[in-house]
């Protein structure tokens, strides 16, 4: 009985890892799916920027 829970348990060990590494992974798509969100507005917000310095009249 001591042996098959010991095989269960380190058998159970790598579908664990498995499972954290692929939430990680979500996790990380996540963030760069942000990072690409925030980095569109920062561009369209200078692009707004530089168009507004240049037509204002001196």
């Amino acid at each position: 009985m001591n042996m098959d829970l010991t095989y269960f348990t380190f058998g159970l060990w790598p579908v664990l890892f498995l499972i954290v590494q692929g939430l990680f992974a979500l996790l990380g798509l996540y963030a760069l799916y942000l990072l690409i969100k925030l980095l569109i507005r920062a561009i369209t917000a200078l692009e707004l920027y530089i168009d507004e310095k240049r037509n204002r009249p001196f």
